[in-house]
């Protein structure tokens, strides 16, 4: 059996996946996948063994010029992939319109979430056969239930349970093969000068998108003191200048805490899977950090562990208990209780549900962690 997998992004959404192929390939030896994932995230897809092919796509640089002559020929070429494969069906994991337009331009039908489940309903209109999935659900579980129904064999076990996580054979339900990964660094200069000496790694997972999803940055230099202090190498990895900037300040002075280099997603997992463990936030490097079992202490304010937290058997989530959390808001509508600014009007302040998680906790449940 062939199948066109869409799940295009975002970055944790991608590695949410990877435990619902790992299913399928149990349970119907002989299962292969094409996957269509955004460009920035198709490494990702490449670790799986059941994943035969990755096809990129680049909605998000070619919405920005779409009548280019470079984005008409990708499309093109696009195009061309799909027409020349032969699928039994495409399943569309994400239940977005714009997955379902990428789904229905292969020549197969296609099956997906139904009106109620998907997180557009509209895309439900594009699929020939839908498909119920509780909301009240880890977005791990739903994939994984998705393509039970899709691919009609029952749930495995342990993903009946609760969505904690805890279970020891969740561990390897990514099924990511570190030779893979070793196969993507060839050519990637992944040291650094952190690599000086055998002292304990720390990563230090600080870059996410939403404004309200940042641990205050002077939390991050208080824990990396604490922790270059307790002779610990702290690391921490960037993307953005903006995330440079702010891991400069954050390891400024400290002996032992340093700035990786700009690194790939291959590059970002070998550090990875060096580290003795990482702190983050709810960001898609977390969810990479779950996805290769690195003990990985994840920090919630606005958005809800239940659903979409790091999960995985050495995975522990730290939400604030503030009042009004998870608010699920990009924008926080409380003042800050550092700068007393607005943060509505200033996207930078800090959300004040995270002034309850403070560094000596969690370097305390760190010290539980190694």
């Amino acid at each position: 059996m062939r199948i066109l997998l869409v799940k295009t992004s975002s970055l944790g959404d991608v590695i949410h996946t990877l435990p619902a192929v790992t299913d399928a390939a149990r349970a119907l030896p002989g299962v292969r996948f094409d996957w269509v994932v955004e460009e920035a995230f198709a490494e990702i897809p490449s670790w799986h063994p059941a994943v035969e092919r990755v096809i990129p796509v680049a909605l998000r640089r070619w919405r920005k010029r779409p009548f280019a002559r470079a984005t008409r020929a990708e499309w093109k070429a696009f195009r061309a992939t799909l027409d020349a494969a032969s699928y039994d069906f495409v399943l569309d994991a994400q239940g977005l319109i714009k997955s379902a337009w990428l789904a229905v331009k292969a020549h197969a039908p296609v099956h997906g979430l139904d009106f109620r489940s998907a997180r557009e309903p509209m895309a439900s209109l594009a699929y020939s056969r839908r498909y119920a999935v509780p909301w009240e659900r880890h977005a791990v579980r739903r994939v994984r239930e998705l393509f039970a129904a899709a691919l009609g064999y029952p749930l495995p076990q342990e993903a009946q349970g609760e969505d904690d996580g805890a279970n020891r054979a969740d561990a390897i339900a990514y099924g990511l093969d570190r030779a893979r990964i070793s196969m993507s660094t060839d050519g990637v200069d992944t040291t650094s000068a952190a690599t000086a000496n055998d002292a304990p790694r720390l990563v230090f997972l600080h870059g996410t998108t939403w404004p309200t999803k940042h641990w205050p940055e002077h939390h991050w230099r208080e824990l990396a003191r604490l922790a270059t202090g307790a002779g610990w190498n702290v690391r921490l990895p960037w993307d953005s200048e903006a995330e440079y900037e702010r891991a400069q300040r954050i390891v400024e002075n400290l002996a032992g805490a340093h700035v990786l280099p700009r690194l790939p997603l291959a590059g970002l997992a070998t550090e990875l899977t060096a580290a003795i463990a990482c702190v983050a936030v709810d960001s898609g490097l977390g969810h990479l950090a779950a996805a290769l079992d690195v003990p990985t202490l994840s920090l919630f304010g606005p958005t809800n562990p239940g659903f979409t937290g790091a999960w995985g058997h050495r995975q522990r989530r730290l939400a604030t208990d503030f009042p009004c959390a998870p608010c699920l808001r990009k924008t926080c509508l409380l003042r800050s209780s550092d700068s007393g600014t607005s943060a509505a009007s200033s996207p930078t302040a800090d959300a004040p549900c995270f002034a309850r998680l403070t560094p000596a906790r969690v370097w305390e449940i760190l010290g539980t962690m190694r």
